[in-house]
C-alpha cells in the first residue's frame, strides 16, 4: 500500500475505488464518512505523510478538533469521488 500513498493522485483514485465499493455494498454517505474519519485517525497516528498534499492535510487534521476532523474526512470522500 505504500506505493498508493506515495502519489496523491494514486491515493485519490484508491479512495474513489473504496468509496465506490462501499456504495455498491449499500453503505450510506454517513457510514462512508465515518469510515473515512477512522482511516484518517489511523493514518494520523501511524503513517508519515508521503508528499506535500498529505502533509498539508495532516497539518489541518492536527490543528482541528474532532468536529473539524469529521469535516475533513467528509471532504476527502467528496474529493475522492471527483477523482
Amino acid at each position: 500500500m505504500s506505493t498508493v500513498l506515495d502519489q496523491f493522485d494514486s491515493w485519490k483514485k484508491f479512495l474513489k475505488d473504496r468509496v465506490s465499493q462501499g456504495k455498491n455494498l449499500g453503505l450510506s454517505e454517513e457510514t462512508i464518512s465515518n469510515l473515512a474519519y477512522e482511516i484518517g485517525s489511523f493514518l494520523d497516528e501511524r503513517v508519515d505523510p508521503k508528499n506535500s498534499e498529505q502533509a498539508a492535510i495532516k497539518q489541518l487534521w492536527d490543528a482541528g478538533d474532532e468536529s473539524d476532523r469529521h469535516v475533513i474526512a467528509k471532504l476527502m470522500v467528496k474529493l475522492a469521488e471527483k477523482a
